[in-house]
């Protein structure tokens, strides 16, 4: 199967299909599954200093026997690391955390916290060559701006909840200037049934003989958009990535952008995030 690559506004090309690693515990559940994804031609690991698994990424990477720069790894910094040199020192600890030389993609997680002074550190550890690519997680407020306008490096992704539901065109827009491309969380609706379920999907499912959710994860990948399914079984690790076989029409992609329903699966208000996530730190 071909994995399929965006070129960033930096020049870096990033496998556009991942493995996400949201609530694997630690351990040999987390590495089993990124080593079974990485066997099965998966070359992009997104994990986050609060998933606390970092390391057990890194171990996966190191393990698979495949070269570094091929791999490429995604990881957040949390609202506590936040500022001048306390980032810089948070990107120090993911670097160990993960027993690797470089990260290719460091993201601030979340848009409360001195994300200025963070990025300004982001910028910095790109220079140095600790990490590839810098962007943002969860920055949908006029916060966005305030960053995209004063970085000299200017966020290469911006992740974000986005599914057929919610299929984030307007934020598409706001990204345009910047050449900053959406990476996906919830890229099928955190499964919610209803979603899974649409005609359209269950109609094109039975033309090219696939899944219902292959054909949504085959529609982010001809959206352009950077997907990373979450699965700790390898039957639905490998089936997730089997979707490179076929093409949409622009016809069927069309039918697919009209099930828009600018619906969210999770949201918590700005005011909320400034007290839920910047009173919590994960650990070292």
């Amino acid at each position: 199967m071909n994995q399929t690559y965006i070129t960033l506004n930096n020049g870096t090309k990033i496998p556009q299909f991942g493995m996400g690693v949201y609530m694997v515990p630690a351990g040999e559940k987390t590495k089993k599954a990124c080593l079974d994804a990485l066997k099965m031609g998966y070359r992009h690991i997104d994990t986050a200093h609060a998933y606390q698994n970092e390391r057990s990424v890194g171990e996966a990477v190191r393990e698979s026997g495949i070269p570094r720069e091929e791999i490429w790894v995604t990881s957040k910094l949390w609202p506590s690391e936040y500022g001048e040199g306390k980032t810089m020192d948070g990107i120090d600890k993911m670097l160990k955390r993960l027993n690797l030389e470089y990260v290719d993609l460091v993201l601030l997680h979340q848009q409360v916290g001195d994300y200025m002074g963070a990025w300004r550190d982001c910028e910095k550890a790109v220079e140095q060559g600790k990490v590839r690519a810098i962007g943002l997680s969860n920055f949908e407020s006029g916060r966005l701006e305030e960053v995209c306008e004063t970085a000299v490096v200017k966020p290469a992704v911006l992740q974000v909840e986005c599914h057929p539901y919610f299929q984030q065109n307007e934020l598409k827009k706001r990204l345009a200037p910047y050449g900053t491309v959406i990476e996906a969380w919830y890229p099928i609706g955190h499964g919610d049934a209803e979603l899974i379920g649409e005609l359209v999907f269950t109609e094109l499912a039975q033309k090219y003989g696939k899944s219902n959710v292959q054909i949504i994860l085959r529609w982010h990948i001809q959206e352009g958009t950077v997907i990373f399914p979450k699965s700790t079984n390898p039957q639905h690790i490998r089936e997730n990535f089997d979707i490179f076989d076929f093409e949409l029409t622009e016809e069927e992609m069309k039918r697919i952008r009209a099930v828009d329903k600018n619906v969210r699966f999770f949201t918590v208000p700005l005011e909320q995030q400034e007290i839920q996530f910047a009173s919590w730190a994960p650990e070292d």
